[in-house]
């Protein structure tokens, strides 16, 4: 399987005139983004070509317009050039997303599906809500920022809610802790920003107090903190030399500290759950939640936005007033998906939202896909068969994917291997 480069992504793009004939299952070809937090090895050994010794952090499937899959289908065998994804479903909704997507979206895929294999850190960040999301990119328009712009905040108009599926063991900060527990957390610690944390917090225990020691570690960004923080952190190493230290929020502020030095990010994590997934474990997070992936790989799909506001542990874009605008308060573990088990033994994952859901499981022999509606199939492992009503589809392997149109209808899998398949619910 080929992967589609930045600069391939436009390469015989356009639906003409004649759209292509629906009830066809159509090969994708996906795009590789290189942001340096990246494994250099997981995402090209699932799609079985050499690794470059280059970062690789995710594998995008779907019809966003900055990175539309390729597909090919029975318009391109014959030699013509494959079709951007996008242009594929307008070519053709109704067939191809069915009349309910179609309504509630307009003539595109409403989900984005990624294979996200993390080395390092990602960014301190949140996800806006619709009316910000909207808002914020009629705004830059109107100023003229060009959408690749590295100022630009919004770079669509959809908000960004999503869920990750973890296939390795998988680490994140997601959501803040209760204000008694990140108490416990500073009590003790050296440092002028640490210790405003802690008096706001003594002050107002509450989503009110949360806010404000956010914004006291935040605020940091905008002084020379460096000092400051290299004696928090110092207090933290003789917190945990001595024995006192009982909490994982020790070890993570000080990996956090190492990965960027000076970053007030740091501190920020001693606010924030720690959520460890095992593999087959999912979390999801909403518009507002402040949130950031540590390490692992996992399978993440969202709503189809690439809107990401962040506050730190990055070289990207910093953009703490924003942030803050859209992030939530309150205190409570991340939320878990609602699991149901489906016929052939995969697993649907049902988040809170109306864009998305995900099946995941192993094959063995055959399992059934009874939702309608766009689906996006990626095979993780072994081997796989698509049937529909009409007889075999297409065979898919290890790390080559499919997007299934709705008047498809319901297809099977067969044979064996690890399979994950997108689906508006």
């Amino acid at each position: 399987m080929s992967v589609s480069g930045p600069s391939e992504r436009g390469a015989g793009s356009v639906v003409g005139s004649t759209a292509v004939e629906p009830s066809s299952v159509y090969r994708l070809t996906n795009t590789l983004q290189r942001y340096a937090w990246g494994s250099p090895t997981v995402i090209p050994e699932l799609l079985g070509t050499e690794p470059d010794g280059g970062p690789v952090a995710e594998m995008w499937l779907g019809a966003h317009p900055l990175a539309p899959s390729m597909a090919h289908g029975p318009a391109t065998e014959a030699g013509s050039a494959p079709v951007d994804l996008a242009s594929l479903l307008r070519s053709s909704p109704d067939a191809l997303l069915g009349r309910a997507v179609v309504e509630g979206y307009g003539p595109r895929l409403p989900y984005l599906l990624k294979v996200l294999a993390a080395d390092k850190p990602l960014s301190l960040q949140v996800h806006p809500h619709p009316h910000v999301a909207r808002a914020g990119y009629r705004r830059e328009n109107l100023a003229g920022v060009p959408l690749d712009a590295p100022s630009r905040n919004y770079k669509d108009d959809q908000h960004k809610p999503e869920m990750i599926l973890a296939l390795t063991p998988f680490e994140g900060l997601c959501g803040f802790r209760r204000p008694a527990r990140t108490l416990a957390l500073l009590d003790g610690l050296a440092g002028e920003h640490v210790a405003r944390m802690r008096a706001t917090l003594r002050a107002s225990p509450d989503a009110a107090g949360v806010r404000a020691a956010f914004e006291v570690a935040l605020a940091a960004r905008e002084s020379d903190c460096r000092a400051d923080i290299a004696e928090t952190v110092g207090s933290v190493r003789s917190r945990i030399a001595a024995g006192r230290s009982t909490s994982r929020g020790d070890q993570t502020l000080l990996d956090l500290a190492e990965a960027f030095p000076g970053d007030p990010g740091a501190l920020v994590s001693l606010m924030l759950n720690r959520v460890s997934l095992e593999p087959g474990e999912a979390v999801f997070l909403g518009a507002g939640e402040v949130h950031a992936y540590l390490s692992g790989v996992g399978v993440e799909v969202m709503a189809s936005s690439d809107n990401v506001l962040r506050a730190g542990l990055t070289a990207k874009r910093v953009d703490v007033d924003e942030l803050l605008s859209c992030a939530s308060y309150a205190s409570s573990p991340p939320q878990r998906p609602v699991l149901r088990a489906e016929p052939g033994g995969l697993t649907a994952y049902r988040a809170p939202v109306a864009e998305f859901s995900l099946l995941f499981g192993a094959v063995s022999g055959h399992a059934l896909v009874t939702h309608g509606g766009p689906r996006v199939v990626l095979c993780l492992e072994g081997r796989l068969t698509l049937s529909g009503a009409l007889g075999s589809l297409v065979t898919l392997e290890r790390g080559e994917s499919a997007f299934v149109p709705h008047d498809v209808g319901h297809v099977a899998l067969d044979g064996h291997g690890q399979v994950v398949v997108a689906y508006v619910p």
